[in-house]
């Protein structure tokens, strides 16, 4: 049977060309090549609107209470052509996937069932020049810790209001951590919220009771009735009607589903809330989302500080060697409560959201004391296991009993809209998938884990230890000392186990693809001393331990797991003093304030710049880099630098000519750049059996396994008989590759050698349809595309050895031929790629004059005017 079916396995209709497979744990193209996707989250900036990052708090929950903050221009600016520069730099970077992010909140800020369609037009748009340049999508419906109202991002303002919660009061209580309000709402200085501190929210009262009511609400809330329906089926209903919208609104754009938007992400990082808690009196031993940092309230305490009593709780500080207690620390709401005034709905009906509460849900008291949970006078808990068991008396498993059921009801949904959508399937951290039956997956499916190397994003450091943390929580070791890892070695070798442990838990939903759908790395280490912020600037621009630690995250990718990936984010507003504008994380590949200072093109004094947000008390409000109008025309040429002062006039150009060639253009502003843009297999004959990638000699070896039935049926992408065969095809990054002629400040000739004995095969789609998949860049479908798109291989300098068959390298890909067996066993192909003339020792530029070599790796399309 051939691993690519002619016919859907959802719907049954003959697949297209662009079609995309999931068949014997791998993506597969509809000629049976197998398929790696690696790329990016289109973007964390997502999780609010331009111009609103999470440290503003002028206008902060004005903006909640009307409603009216639209979400057009979240990614990107289709306006002022830097969405072309943006997607011309992920696709350079040998990019194919996007993982792209919406909120619930983007959707539905207006009210109940008041949906936003012009942002999801604008999405509509947004998608489409993502297509253009040969991306493949999957749409991430993204939430942290419920909504950025209560901390983090998602849901719309008014879903707290319908929990009866007034959101205001969640800084007095603790209830929650709110950025812009950090320390105190009379006295913010949310620069310096401490790392990772958002996390925390996870272990108090706002989201542990929103995502209760909203996953189980019908077993723990009964009393919570909103216009007729428990709050569980209140809030899940208009979830997934609201992301039901958007897919209607890209099915109807005709021209996206399947071959842009290939699936749908589950809620990203769902949570249990309450559910499955044994003690309300203690915090549950084998919670994992819960990060031991600052003031560390059980959930007892959690529910008194909910109704306004001071409460002295236990204090943590995070240390190189993990959590250590620090002492004690009083809360003391003096009185104000997390929950809403009874005041704030006249007659039992909301003056603005129109919602009808039932007279069984009495407002101005906590929902947990009217199940009689605890007692508010007393302080006492009554029931301390009230969530361990369900309605019927069994025990809770948050997986089976509630998550699950909600996945179901989503799924379904977007199957309504999207018939062959891929259906990736995202359980909370760490916890493996349930098993879900064929009735619904039918054979489209993908498990969507996370993983981030713990320890160095809360310490903001790449240390000579690690642990294995999964191992831990798997149960894999007696004690927690044999988990420790020293050495870079050691580290690297457990990262990999740990994401086989992850790849290994598709084998519960059948022979499906995994994909990491976040992982990634702090830019922000050590102090910001990248950034210049420490020893005089000694170390700015040195993103050597930032290479070190995100080379460690995405070599565990490779070797025998051979996993897709999206890497969390490319952020097109990032900046060294906000990161990526929520919470103080800063883990973009690129940033605006690291575009290298240049005497030929500074900003204007008057023009906006990231130069003031690098001092302290600076503005809070960051206005989006993609947001900006700026072109060549408002730079002046030869005015004195400042090494703080950036050129952002770039991101607006509506030109490539900021940049000296192609290599320059894909290193300015990225960070650990060697790190991220490496080497993989896009589309491969046979199966990848081991990827191995050496950053320090540049250095790539792929093995891949050939069957009998693995021979690629090209016709199913529309060739003829007579012309040549599908090679397999493998990124090779100028950025590693590149030959001295590519290199700026080089006048040399470059050293790079065609191996090829095999005909030239166009550099374009590998299908006479332009908008099928493969692993090279499409021909341009306009004149938006950048500086990749090309037939040029003078621009690498490999030296490369094949144990059978013949390549051939045209711009960055390298097509690689090798005889299928006919019958028989299979076969073991290796491939080896090394830099002719050694490794190249800088990702930075020079001053040489290369402006030709641009021209060559426009490839003959038009820059963007």
């Amino acid at each position: 049977m051939p691993r690519a079916p002619s016919t859907s396995s959802t719907t049954g209709a003959a697949t297209p060309a662009h079609f995309i497979h999931t068949a014997e744990a791998h993506f597969v193209d509809n000629a049976g090549r197998t398929l790696i996707l690696r790329g990016v989250n289109l973007s964390g900036a997502d999780k609010a609107p331009v111009g609103a990052q999470s440290q503003t708090l002028e206008g902060f929950w004005e903006a909640g209470e009307s409603g009216e903050e639209s979400f057009i221009g979240r990614p990107l600016n289709l306006e002022d052509g830097s969405a072309d520069v943006h997607l011309s730099r992920l696709r350079g970077w040998g990019f194919n996937m996007l993982r792209y992010v919406v909120t619930w909140e983007a959707l539905e800020h207006a009210g109940p069932g008041k949906y936003d369609y012009d942002f999801m037009d604008y999405t509509v748009r947004v998608l489409r020049k993502c297509k253009e340049y040969g991306f493949r999508v999957y749409i991430d419906p993204h939430q942290d810790i419920w909504s950025r109202f209560s901390g983090g991002s998602g849901a719309p303002y008014w879903t707290l209001l319908a929990c009866g919660i007034n959101p205001r009061n969640f800084t007095a209580t603790q209830a929650a951590i709110i950025h812009s309000e950090y320390p105190t709402p009379a006295d913010p200085n949310p620069v310096e919220l401490p790392a990772m501190l958002w996390s925390t929210n996870y272990g108090r009262l706002a989201s542990q009771t929103l995502f209760t009511i909203f996953f189980a609400g019908r077993d723990f809330a009964p009393k919570c009735i909103i216009d007729g329906q428990n709050i569980q089926d209140y809030l899940q209903s208009h979830y997934i009607a609201a992301f039901g919208e958007l897919a209607d609104r890209i099915r109807d754009a005709g021209d996206l589903l399947d071959e842009c938007v290939i699936g749908w992400d589950s809620m990203n990082e769902p949570y249990e809330g309450f559910c499955g808690y044994s003690d309300l009196n203690t915090v549950p031993t084998k919670q994992t989302s819960t990060l031991k940092k600052g003031s560390f309230p059980t959930p007892a305490q959690s529910l008194r500080l909910g109704m306004g009593q001071a409460q002295t709780v236990d204090n943590w500080k995070f240390t190189s060697m993990g959590p250590k207690r620090d002492g004690t620390v009083t809360i003391d709401p003096k009185g104000t409560k997390m929950w809403a005034s009874p005041e704030t709905e006249p007659g039992g009906v909301h003056p603005k959201w129109g919602w009808r509460r039932d007279p069984g849900w009495k407002l101005g008291t906590c929902i947990w004391a009217q199940h009689l949970v605890w007692d508010v006078d007393s302080g006492v808990v009554l029931t301390p296991d009230y969530f361990r068991y369900r309605a019927d008396g069994g025990e809770v498993t948050f997986i089976d009993d509630y998550w699950r059921p909600h996945w179901r009801a989503f799924a379904t949904r977007i199957r309504r809209s999207h018939p062959e959508a891929i259906l990736f399937i995202a359980p909370p951290v760490f916890v493996p998938p349930p098993e879900i039956g064929e009735d619904i997956l039918k054979g489209r499916c993908c498990l969507s884990h996370h993983y981030y190397d713990g320890l160095t994003l809360v310490t903001r450091h790449w240390n000579w230890f690690n642990a294995d943390a999964l191992g831990i929580l798997r149960g894999k070791y007696s004690s927690n000392l044999p988990a420790v890892k020293i050495g870079e070695r050691a580290i690297r070798k457990s990262l990999q186990e740990q994401l086989g442990y992850l790849k290994d838990d598709a084998k519960i939903l059948g022979s499906y693809p995994t994909i990491i759908g976040e992982i990634g790395i702090p830019y922000d280490m050590d102090g910001k001393r990248a950034y210049g912020y420490t020893d005089g600037g000694k170390y700015k621009g040195d993103f050597s331990n930032q290479q070190k630690a995100l080379d460690a995250s995405l070599n565990a990718a490779d070797g025998p797991n051979v996993l897709n990936y999206t890497i969390w984010n490319y952020c097109p507003d990032n900046s060294h003093m906000w990161g990526d504008g929520w919470n103080m994380e800063d883990l973009s590949l690129w940033s605006p304030d690291d575009l290298r200072p240049t005497s030929r093109y500074q900003m204007h004094s008057s023009d906006s710049s990231s130069a003031a947000l690098l001092k302290k008390g600076g503005s809070s409000s960051v206005p989006s880099a993609t947001a900006s109008s700026l072109s060549l025309t408002t730079i002046a040429p030869e005015s004195p630098a400042d090494d703080d002062t950036v050129v952002q006039g770039r991101l607006g150009s509506r030109a490539f000519s900021s940049w000296e060639n192609a290599y320059d253009f894909l290193t300015d502003g990225a960070r650990a750049v060697k790190a991220f843009c490496r080497p993989y297999p896009r589309a491969v004959v046979g199966v990848p059996t081991d990827i191995q990638f050496d950053i320090s000699k540049a250095e790539f070896k792929l093995t891949v396994t050939v069957r009998p039935e693995d021979a690629p049926q090209k016709e199913r992408l529309g060739f003829s008989s007579d012309e040549p065969d599908l090679p397999t095809e493998i990124y090779v990054p100028l950025v590693h590759y590149a030959g001295d002629s590519a290199l700026p400040g080089s006048r040399q000739s470059s050293t790079g050698k065609s191996g090829s004995t095999t005909p030239s095969v166009v550099d374009g789609a590998l299908s006479k349809s332009t908008d099928s998949f493969s692993g090279v860049t499409r021909a341009p479908t306009s004149n938006s595309l950048g500086p990749f798109i090309t037939k040029n291989s003078d621009q690498l300098s490999l030296d490369v050895t094949v144990s059978a068959g013949d390549w051939t390298v045209e711009g960055q890909t390298l097509k690689w031929w090798y005889p299928v067996p006919p019958s028989g066993p299979a076969r073991e192909y290796t491939i080896t790629i090394r830099r002719a003339g050694g490794v190249i020792k800088a990702a930075g530029g020079g001053s040489g004059a290369l402006a030709s070599l641009w021209s060559k790796c426009l490839g003959g399309c038009c820059t963007v005017m």
